[in-house]
């Protein structure tokens, strides 16, 4: 059961071919010299390809491990999140994506200039670039963990192999590049988790002897409506969850929206969005239930707790090695679709990453327009800065916790307070931009203390079990036990604050963003900004509608005073 040269091969083959996809479009075509090629593909990428980039950016090895792990140790509740994305998929598509399609920005922060100006555009694409930047090196180390776990190769080795293919083929060619090998990676994460799948369903007999064992063992929970904040996992906490967590990625993310500007035209954008979300949902789901064909295997002697992996992200890798090692390539398989996983998110991060330092930090303090040639050089170089620190900070993503939570906390504590900007902006014509700087500085500081501030109590697993592991399984549980006693933390009595779900911090940093920025507005007053292609199609017509009725009550004044003169 060891990860074999076939298994090296077919990992090796899928590093090349990613890498020769940017090769390719390195020496083709327009030869990625031009902005316009380079980070928009010149407008006429396909539909397919995009929607499959769409769903791999944030579809990532933390969610395949992730929410395997979620499953195994703490139930299907956590499923209920993706109802979410099915309801923000329409709000999407016909509240937010017009408008910046309407406007064809490269940033999607140019847009927050000509709402609010240009304090709230740099300050709303900093803390993009935070956020992304903390989630790559996420992603960088998540398969780290399965190639140590299934070829004995270091976490130090896995994170530089992954993250310098990745960089490679992202500098050179562009992004057509990374639409093309996004469709490529998308196939290899649906094989790995079907390999998973598949193998379970072998090992038990059916899907339903896989249900029922999960049934049998509580896993299989779709009914807590608990309606508490401090609930983990229940119907409310996902779904509102789910939904402005889809809304924020994929409406207001220059990730997602420099996708969205690589197509013709609007109707194919609308067109990918209908097919990347459901495409994402599906993934996630079969994900989820890997989690639940693993513990059909684990069901009565649980690995962590004999001590023989150290994190529940290991449950699948280990998995896969006790299940797939005597089968030439499929473990290089597994291996090939988490390396993918992380590829395809990693990649349009640094593309989009590169647009905005261009575009909001640099672009906007030259006095002179810099050439488009020595643009592309430069955004080039930046990709490769990205990279490096993206790659030195994924050494030090060993340090987390949940790698699931944290990233969901990360989208969360940054994206609701941005989300809600961008929303009083194609909205609310009354915001104003004092109002708007206000409520996202005060939602991010209330974001981060939410987030990030503790003590928080740990997620409560659901029993786990040892009775049919060999006595040898049975000394290594003993072990664990006795340590994990001699690190128990003591009782703490959390603060309320610190006891609200993750899934709630996005809700609540855009729910204190929006309300302190209509509030500061109303106080403040001032003009309204009635330019309709900044807001959202039924907005916008209200707005042009208003002003022939103001026009039309002007000409009635004019002729009341000429008629009385």
């Amino acid at each position: 059961m060891a990860f074999g040269i076939v298994d090296y091969i077919v990992f090796a083959v899928m590093l090349t071919i990613s890498a020769s996809i940017g090769v390719y479009y390195r020496f083709t075509g327009g030869k990625q010299k031009t902005t316009q090629e380079y980070m928009l593909g010149n407008q006429n990428q396909s539909m397919i390809p995009v929607a499959f980039s769409l769903m791999a950016s944030f579809m990532s090895a933390i969610a395949m491990f992730g929410a395997s792990a979620e499953i195994y140790m703490r139930g299907t509740q956590f499923t209920t999140y993706y109802l979410g994305y099915m309801l923000a998929a329409p709000v999407i598509a016909y509240i937010y994506l017009p408008v910046f399609f309407r406007l064809g920005n490269l940033s999607v922060y140019e847009y927050l200039e000509l709402r609010f100006g240009r304090l709230i555009r740099i300050t709303t694409s900093l803390a993009y670039s935070v956020q992304m930047i903390l989630y790559m090196a996420i992603v960088l180390y998540a398969p780290a963990i399965a190639l140590e776990a299934v070829t004995g190769m270091s976490r130090t080795s896995s994170i530089t192999v992954v993250g310098l293919v990745c960089v490679f083929y992202s500098t050179i060619g562009g992004i057509k590049a990374v639409i093309i090998t996004d469709l490529f990676q998308s196939i290899l994460m649906f094989g790995s988790v079907y390999a998973v799948i598949g193998v379970a369903i072998y090992e038990t007999g059916s899907v339903s002897e896989i249900w029922r064992i999960g049934n049998k063992f509580n896993r299989i929970q779709f009914s807590n409506f608990n309606i508490d904040p401090t609930e983990r996992h229940s119907w409310f906490s996902s779904v509102f969850g789910g939904f402005f967590t889809c809304i924020s990625l994929f409406a207001i993310n220059q990730t997602q929206v420099q996708r969205y500007l690589t197509m013709k035209d609007y109707q194919t954008a609308v067109k990918s969005i209908w097919y990347s979300i459901p495409l994402m949902i599906f993934l996630a789901l079969s994900a989820s239930f890997s989690g639940l064909a693993i513990y059909s295997k684990y069901h009565s002697c649980d690995p962590l707790r004999t001590g023989r992996i150290a994190s529940e992200e290991q449950l699948m890798p280990l998995y896969v090695l006790e299940t797939m090692g005597n089968i030439s390539g499929l473990t290089g398989l597994f291996v090939a679709g988490i390396f993918s996983s992380a590829l395809s998110s990693v990649s349009p991060i640094l593309n989009s990453l590169a647009a905005v330092t261009m575009e909001d930090y640099v672009k906007p303090f030259r006095k002179h327009e810099i050439p488009d040639k020595k643009k592309v050089y430069y955004m080039k170089l930046l990709v490769l800065a990205y990279g490096g620190v993206c790659i030195i900070l994924a050494f030090l993503a060993q340090y987390i916790g949940s790698i699931l939570q944290t990233s969901l906390t990360i989208f969360g504590v940054i994206g609701g307070p941005v989300l809600a900007v961008f929303t009083l902006g194609v909205l609310i014509p009354k915001a104003n931009q004092k109002g708007a700087f206000t409520g996202l500085i005060l939602g991010l500081i209330f974001s981060f203390i939410l987030g990030f501030g503790g003590p928080k109590p740990h997620p409560k697993n659901l029993p786990t079990y040892t009775n049919s592991c060999t006595v040898l399984d049975e000394t290594a549980f003993n072990l664990h036990t006795i340590t994990t006693a001699l690190h128990e933390e003591p009782k703490i009595d959390y603060l309320y604050l610190f006891r609200i779900s993750y899934m709630y911090y996005i809700v609540l940093g855009f729910a204190v963003t929006f309300i302190f920025g209509l509030v500061v507005s109303a106080a403040f007053g001032g003009s309204h900004y009635t330019n309709p292609d900044l807001f959202t199609p039924f907005v916008a017509e209200r707005i042009k509608k208003q002003g022939l009725l103001n026009k039309q009550a002007f000409m009635d004044m004019e002729l009341r005073k000429s008629q009385n003169n």
